[in-house]
């Protein structure tokens, strides 16, 4: 895609009744949806790993602003998931909103824990602060330590700590298990900063205007990057739209309510579009 390699997979038959192209967030890769993946059967579900992010290498001289990242996924729904419904996660809501704003052809937009208002005007501004300095620290420092500080272990679960809201002792090691694994599988230190700068500095309320398909917003009560509030005026901006509201769980619905996720991604699913696979 745009001159580079996409890494994907794919879940799921392929003579099932729906597709779904699933977009992960910040940091993330395709792992950290596979939760909510686990309760779809009888969907086929198509995953890549974002550009700089998990298998997939950087596009090839792009700056990995929303732009390319939006141009990006365009290019590889029509190649590996025409016609398919899209779900983004996270940050992955801002680059799928920007794409279907921008033309990618879907019947329908899927948005979990979407970013509906500015991060820094969020619950935990001050740590959105606080990441802006850390993230540029990491690459303003020579390479070497810059990268070792962007995937120091103890900074990864102070994240992990901050996001995770379940008291259940497995499942917040589950959390943490995935993000000690899958949080610093990024490429390299310019990519992780384009890609914060660009999940700070845009959300979803830009491209809810322009999309008309039907969109299912999920979010949760306690989310401390976007206030449920926040959510319940973004879906005011939509054509069509629809919010589900899960309590009990802040940012990381994929992780600590997967089954409440797939069960209103399952209601949401219509008549598979003509052309998908």
């Amino acid at each position: 895609m745009l001159g580079g390699t996409t890494a994907y997979w794919v879940y799921g038959e392929d003579d099932a009744a729906h597709t779904v192209l699933a977009v992960h967030g910040f940091r993330g890769e395709h792992h950290g949806l596979e939760p909510v993946v686990a309760h779809l059967p009888g969907v086929r579900v198509v995953m890549p790993d974002l550009p700089g992010f998990g298998e997939t290498p950087p596009l090839p001289g792009r700056r990995h602003d929303l732009a390319a990242y939006a141009d990006w996924l365009i290019a590889f729904a029509a190649a590996a998931a025409p016609g398919a419904v899209v779900i983004g996660h996270s940050f992955g809501s801002i680059v799928a909103s920007a794409a279907v704003a921008g033309g990618l052809a879907t019947p329908r937009l899927i948005l979990i824990n979407p970013i509906g208002a500015p991060a820094l005007e969020g619950p935990r501004g001050v740590f959105t602060r606080l990441a802006i300095w850390y993230y540029d620290l990491g690459a303003r420092l020579p390479r070497r330590l810059g990268e070792a500080l962007l995937r120091n272990r103890v900074i990864v679960r102070v994240m992990s700590l901050a996001m995770v809201k379940t008291r259940d002792a497995p499942l917040r090691r589950f959390v943490h298990a995935q993000h000690d694994a899958y949080f610093s599988s990024f490429a390299d230190r310019d990519v992780l900063r384009d890609a914060f700068v660009t999940s700070v500095s845009n959300d979803v309320r830009a491209f809810a205007p322009r999309i008309a398909q039907p969109t299912l917003l999920i979010a949760a009560v306690q989310d401390d990057i976007t206030p449920i509030e926040a959510e319940r005026r973004l879906v005011e901006l939509f054509a069509d739209a629809e919010l589900v509201e899960i309590d009990g769980v802040g940012h990381l619905i994929h992780y600590e309510k997967p089954l409440e996720a797939a069960s209103a991604i399952r209601g949401s699913l219509g008549p598979s579009a003509a052309g998908t696979r």
